[in-house]
């Protein structure tokens, strides 16, 4: 397994600009915890968005992450109350990796992420990475235009 460490996509010319196109089940925490993801253990705060995925994945996104990056699916959900949303077209640099891999959530640390062989290393935005297992990402991203 390789570690993966000063990670910039942006430079990377096997990278690949795509976007996510999904919707989702969310809950907000009420208290700090963790959350076990496919790809390793995802630390949360109250307020933090605890995800469900289309296919029963879980995953943790903060919640000034989520304000900005998830809509409720119907426009009579206020925002910020439990229910479906979809995420806000955007675009972000994702590359296959050949062999397994981990890597840190973001460059300065945070919850250690694994992937396998032919799982997807995600860039969001410098120093703010995720993994995307294969079967997902063929499921949920399409190549930007």
């Amino acid at each position: 397994m390789i570690e993966l460490t000063n990670l910039d996509l942006r430079t990377d010319p096997f990278a690949q600009r795509v976007v996510k196109d999904e919707t989702v089940t969310v809950e907000f925490a009420a208290d700090a915890g963790q959350l076990m993801s496919l790809e390793g253990p995802n630390r949360y705060e109250a307020g933090d968005a605890l995800i469900t995925g289309s296919n029963g994945e879980r995953w943790v996104v903060s919640r000034d992450r989520f304000d900005a990056k998830y809509a409720p699916a119907d426009p009579a959900t206020p925002h910020g109350s439990r229910g479906a949303y979809r995420n806000r077209p955007a675009v972000v640099l994702a590359r296959q990796m050949a062999q397994a891999f981990s890597l840190a959530r973001t460059a300065s640390g945070g919850d250690l992420l694994r992937g396998a062989a032919g799982d997807w290393v995600m860039q969001y935005a410098p120093g703010d990475y995720g993994v995307v297992q294969a079967a997902r990402f063929a499921k949920v991203y399409r190549r930007a235009s």
